[in-house]
């Protein structure tokens, strides 16, 4: 007895992983230090090899100011049986208003970026003006997988 369908995972292209990051703007971003490992949701903006991200003062900044190394993932989830997925891993680099030149130029990007998705971002009438930490993740490597059903021939 054979089955008309099974299940195929394959990776993706550099580009349609890319592509993923970009149409996106929630994902999770992973951190360790010592023997812990957390995983929190967050909205972010993907630019040209930069997961740009904004969060509060506190224990996340806390601890990758230890170890910058961190993954980040997005998915597309369909169903069970068909979904999308990219794992990034890169170094988490906060960016503040007494940086170089070049970074400053970046949270710039970042705010312009974020204001793309809300107008209101970095205003007075920001939701989330709380989070006023602007940080960007080095996007060094990237690994996209997909599964779908295949119909046997």
């Amino acid at each position: 007895m054979s089955d008309s369908n099974r299940l195929r995972i394959r990776d993706l292209a550099a580009d349609d992983a890319i592509a993923l990051l970009a149409r996106n703007h929630v994902g999770r971003i992973a951190f360790s230090f010592h023997d812990r490992v957390d995983i929190e949701p967050i909205g972010y903006v993907y630019d040209d090899g930069w997961i740009y991200g904004r969060t509060t003062h506190g224990s996340k900044l806390a601890t990758v100011r230890h170890n910058r190394w961190v993954a980040f993932q997005v998915d597309e989830v369909r169903s069970i049986l068909s979904w999308r997925s990219v794992v990034v891993h890169g170094g988490l680099y906060v960016m503040s208003e007494r940086d170089t030149p070049a970074d400053a130029r970046g949270r710039e990007r970042a705010i312009t970026l974020f204001r793309a998705l809300d107008p209101d971002a970095f205003t007075e009438h920001d939701p989330v003006g709380f989070r006023d930490v602007l940080f960007r993740i080095a996007t060094q490597e990237i690994v996209g997988r997909e599964a779908e059903m295949e119909a046997d021939a």
